[in-house]
């Protein structure tokens, strides 16, 4: 029965965490573009919004996922649930670095082309660097 209540504050934990850490995702991504994404998503439809905000999310999930399981058994609860926070805002801190880097170094501004209705390329270009950033974090956790 400890082991049960133990794996459930595990679970319960690391849960409040990812959560926190693809909110934050997601805010960071809000403040990165044009307009508000609760907008651009759930009222317009937005595609280029909704691609960039899934990858964002799947990158912070892939962040936390290695956090966790490289911490889970070795750290304990407290240490491990630090780790995962550490490690998921340096996913996301690196994730919108890299949003501003691409936009900086290609034409037009990428944040203005995320928040026009009509599919835009460069959207996937910044959401294929959101989860290959991730990735790399990810594999430099382990």
């Amino acid at each position: 029965m400890n082991e049960i209540l133990t794996s459930s504050l595990y679970a319960l934990g690391y849960g409040v965490v990812g959560t926190v850490i693809m909110l934050l995702g997601y805010l960071i991504t809000d403040l990165l573009t044009p307009g508000k994404l609760h907008k651009l998503i759930w009222e317009e439809r937005n595609p280029n919004a909704i691609l960039l905000v899934s990858a964002n999310t799947l990158g912070a999930a892939i962040v936390v996922v290695s956090a966790i399981l490289s911490s889970y058994s070795e750290l304990g609860l407290g240490p491990g649930l630090l780790s995962a926070t550490i490690f998921g805002l340096i996913g996301l801190v690196v994730m919108g670095l890299s949003f501003l880097l691409i936009d900086l170094i290609t034409p037009g501004k990428i944040s203005h082309m995320i928040s026009n209705n009509e599919w835009h390329p460069a959207t996937w270009v910044s959401a294929t660097a959101h989860v290959s950033i991730a990735l790399v974090v990810a594999a430099a956790i382990s």
